[in-house]
Order: C-alpha cells, then structure tokens, then sequence
C-alpha cells in the first residue's frame, strides 16, 4: 500500500507538472489544454500502450505447441498468482531481457527475448517471468506506461519552449505568460529534469515490489537472483546481431534489466534500481 501511494502521488504529480508547463507557456488558457491533452494522454496509453510496444519491437506470439517451454512457464506461474493466463510473445534479439504489457491482468502480455532464453535455466526464466507476472498484477505495467507517456510530452513541450525562447517567445499577452523569456528557458532546463527523476523513482519503487512479489509468486527467488546476474553480465557482454531488435529510451523502463547501458553521470539517471541491490534483497529473503 505504501508503494501505491508513493506511486499514485508521483503520478500526479507529473500530471501537475504538465499543467504547470501549460500554464507557464499559454496562459491559463494552455494549462486548461494541457489538463486535457493529459487525460486524453491517460485514457489513450490505457488502451492502446501494449499494442505499441508489442508492434515497436515486432513481438511474435506464440502458442503451447510452438514454444511449449515458454508457454508452459508463463501458465504455471499464472496458476500459482491466481491470475489469468496472459498472451506470450518472442522478441527475435540476442539481447537477454524480458517485459511485461497491458492495462490489466484480463489484457497482459509478457514477452521474452531469444537471447534470454538460450542464457538462463528453466527455473532462472521462471523467476524472470514471474518478476513481470508480479508487475501485471501490479498493475505496474499501465502505470510505468502512463508516467513514460507523460514525461515524454513535457520533454518535447520543453523542447519547444527551448525554440521559442531564442526567437522570443510564443506570442501572446504577457499578463499570461505567453512571452515570459525567462520563464521558458527555466522551463525547457527544469521540466525535463523534474519528469526524468519522477519517471525514475515510479520504476525504481516498482522494480523492488515486482522482486519481490515475484519470489513469493515462483517461491524461488534464489532463482530470480541468479537471473538477475546472468542477466547483468550478458547485458554488459551484449553486442547487436544482424536483424535483432534494439531497445529504446522510451520503453528501457519496461525490461528487468537496463538495455541501455552508460557510465558517469547516466548512472544517475537508471531506470531500474542497482542490480546487485536487488539481487541481495532477494537472497536476504
């Protein structure tokens, strides 16, 4: 409960953040648009989010007679979370990962990597798949969606306001902020920021609680730690195939593991908690 409420409160506070930026740009008149271009935003990744990510990295289903081991994993472990038995897709890359997509339980999908399966044993994949077994129900996946929507919009609006500061402003009264210099280089430093670091501490809070759920789903989660650093070290080995699908900044946040990997002061801006401190969460369990 505690991690809902953190989660619920960063959600609208990033939805705030939007008006605010609406605000500082048109007026009020802007930041009426954006409560609307926000609930619009809400109410179109609600339906449509899983569809895009499955299509962006060209995600194939499959059935229990073309991948028996897979699909057999992901309805064992549906059994055990008492949940229904979500769609099961392939991601044809060597790059080891797995996610999770869907508004709800009734409309999920998980989805793993050629790469991850040829690294981890049986009892390894479980653990991963129950970790994004645990975030649909969560409902972690409509949630991360909703905040990397959101975070994205400011960015660009930011972007925007980044241009318009150069070539004064976007027109307008000044009484309403329309032509506020300052306000909008302020705005294109600071807005971005603000949505980068509440984006992060959603899927950082959300990564511990689906470890954790996850090991008590597969009651294995010496398993899921294991995974976890083969996953970690595959990835740093990890060097693109011909044809394999690459992982974008947008939707880095949906996988068990970063795909995106940096140093220096990226480190700052993970998307997902240090790997060895969840996997010593797990092994204290």
């Amino acid at each position: 409960m505690g991690n809902m409420l953190k989660t619920t409160l960063l959600l609208a506070s990033l939805t705030g953040l939007l008006v605010i930026v609406g605000r500082l740009i048109g007026g009020f008149s802007g930041m009426i648009i954006a409560f609307i271009f926000a609930i619009i935003l809400n109410f179109g990744t609600y339906w449509y989010s899983d569809k895009i990510v499955l299509r962006m990295y060209r995600a194939e289903e499959v059935s229990a007679s073309e991948h028996p081991q897979l699909y057999g994993i992901v309805k064992k472990l549906a059994t055990l979370a008492d949940m229904p038995m979500p769609k099961v897709y392939i991601v044809h890359t060597s790059m080891p990962n797995a996610f999770a997509t869907g508004r709800d339980p009734k409309h999920a999908a998980v989805a793993a990597t050629t790469g991850i399966l040829d690294l981890l044993s049986t009892e390894e994949l479980e653990g991963v798949l129950a970790h994004e077994m645990a975030h649909v129900k969560n409902r972690d996946t409509l949630i991360s969606a909703i905040a990397a929507t959101i975070a994205g919009v400011i960015s660009m609006i930011a972007t925007w306001a980044q241009w318009a500061a150069i070539f004064g402003g976007f027109g307008g009264n000044d009484d309403e902020g329309g032509n506020n210099i300052i306000g909008l280089i302020v705005l294109a430093i600071v807005a971005p920021l603000a949505a980068t670091i509440i984006q992060l501490a959603i899927s950082r809070s959300r990564e511990f609680a689906a470890d954790q759920e996850g090991a008590r789903i597969c009651k294995k989660p010496w398993a899921l730690a294991n995974a976890l650093e083969k996953l970690e070290y595959g990835s740093a080995l990890y060097r693109p195939r011909r044809g394999d699908v690459q992982a974008s900044d947008s939707t880095a946040h949906m996988f068990i593991v970063n795909p995106l990997k940096g140093g220096g002061l990226s480190n700052l801006f993970r998307t997902h908690p240090a790997t060895e401190e969840r996997i010593a969460r797990l092994r204290a369990m």
